[in-house]
């Protein structure tokens, strides 16, 4: 197993301190209300019709969004190029789930590289 070779105190804490939480806190409402705001009117009412959020952890940012109906879920996954191109400002390697309503399928999982492949098939 490696050991450090640097002084404890130069290491980081092994556990997150409760500012370190409230620090991610506000950044993950920032970047809810920038992205919210970059978005179109059509994807501002799509998601007003959600619920949404935007979550970071170290491995990426990823949008989520819950879709109250069907209908609203078909519309999402059919602006889902749009939503992309403005999460990607934010992250290239950002991630988008949308889910269905409960019992009818499986969330959409995409990277924002990928939505090329979503934008040449439409």
């Amino acid at each position: 197993m490696f050991k450090p070779s640097l002084p404890p105190d130069d290491l980081p804490p092994t556990e997150a301190l409760q500012s370190d939480r409230a620090l991610h806190q506000q950044l993950e409402e920032a970047v809810n209300k920038h992205f919210y705001e970059a978005c179109d009117g059509v994807t501002q009412a799509l998601l007003l019709n959600c619920q949404w959020s935007i979550t970071i952890t170290a491995k990426a940012l990823t949008l989520i969004i819950h879709c109250p109906d069907i209908t609203t879920n078909w519309r999402v996954l059919n602006n889902i190029v749009a939503i992309g191109s403005v999460l990607e400002v934010f992250s290239p390697s950002a991630r988008i789930r949308v889910c269905p309503p409960p019992e009818s399928g499986i969330p959409l999982e995409a990277q924002v590289d990928e939505i090329s492949v979503y934008r040449d098939s439409l």
